[in-house]
């Protein structure tokens, strides 16, 4: 009898896919949803031949020195700053991601975490649940800035960052926006968007919304320097990944009102959240839930597990990163 080959699930999926997966591999499953511990995850992959992961498991060399067999690394996300690829290339395992079938949902979720901060819903609904709709009136009320007719800037033009930009159209907003590289003027026009340098963005934004990939370069990007650039009626909305922004500096700044309000979806040391953070009025935040549809969820679990199937089959796998190991 053909043994299965084992895989290991190491966060909670839900149980149709994972009953998918049982049909053809032998699970290691983690249903509890615990986030291993570096050695927890070290052990689990040495006795596994796939593994589908999300962004709170480290794959590094420390994790992949026992892991002989292992032959791919399946990431539930389309950031893979989880990921030591050089580390993964060298031990030969390969590294896939989840692009693209998240785009749409993310920059509804972006628009959408941009006008909660802009109209302080948040704060507001605060107001309703302490008792305090009675001392609100024209000029006492948490009053927000306007969206309508105002200028967006985006850093990160990639896919997300040209579906905000697509949905601020709607709301008659002028966008510029700042990348790596310039996007052609066919894709420029459909986004209308005006290509600037980050500076001249930040210092011209209404609205600055950051959608660029983590990596050393971009540690940091949004720091106190950059953040004095920006009107103090400006708002700071980050979609990205946690360390674009510097969260201590923003803490500071929006306490000094620096800027007007920031809305987060990504922090330095998720889970965690800097304390600052926590005590201040003038920021939304939300648990990393830019992708957390049902029907967006599924999609990217079913592209994990056919990056699996395809690399332990012997294919290559749709949405392979360290492309280097793909030799047929």
């Amino acid at each position: 009898m053909t043994t299965k080959p084992k895989i290991l699930v190491a966060r909670a999926i839900f149980p149709d896919a994972l009953a998918q997966l049982e049909e053809k591999f032998e699970v290691q499953s983690n249903q509890a949803d615990d986030i291993f511990s570096p050695e927890q995850l070290r052990k689990h992959l040495a006795e596994v031949k796939g593994a589908l992961v999300f962004g709170s498991e480290r794959i590094d060399r420390n994790t992949l020195s026992d892991a002989k067999d292992l032959k791919i690394v399946a990431n539930i996300s389309v950031g893979y700053n989880n990921f030591d690829v050089p580390a993964m290339t060298a031990a030969g395992v390969m590294a896939t991601n989840t692009p693209d079938v998240l785009t749409d949902t993310t920059a509804d979720f972006g628009f959408a975490l941009l006008m909660a901060t802009a109209r302080r819903i948040t704060e507001s609904e605060h107001w309703i649940r302490n008792g305090q709709w009675d001392k609100m009136s024209i000029v006492y009320n948490p009053l927000g800035m306007d969206l309508h007719h105002t200028t967006l800037g985006i850093i990160g033009m990639g896919r997300i960052g040209q579906g905000i930009a697509k949905r601020a159209l709607g709301f008659g907003m002028k966008v510029m926006y700042h990348n790596r590289k310039r996007l052609s003027e066919t894709d420029e026009k459909a986004c209308g968007a005006r290509y600037v340098d980050k500076e001249t963005l930040l210092r011209e934004a209404d609205h600055v919304v950051l959608v660029v990939p983590y990596s050393a370069e971009s540690h940091h990007l949004i720091g106190a320097k950059e953040i004095a650039l920006m009107k103090p009626t400006a708002t700071l909305v980050n979609i990205a990944r946690g360390g674009i922004v510097d969260d201590a500096a923003l803490a500071a700044a929006l306490k000094a009102k620096t800027i007007f309000a920031a809305g987060l979806d990504v922090y330095e040391g998720e889970p965690k959240v800097h304390p600052e953070l926590l005590k201040l009025s003038n920021v939304v935040l939300a648990p990393h839930i830019a992708s957390a549809t049902e029907k967006t969820r599924r999609a990217m679990v079913a592209l994990a597990i056919d990056n699996l199937n395809a690399a332990l089959e012997g294919k290559r796998p749709p949405s392979l990163i360290n492309t280097e190991l793909w030799k047929n």
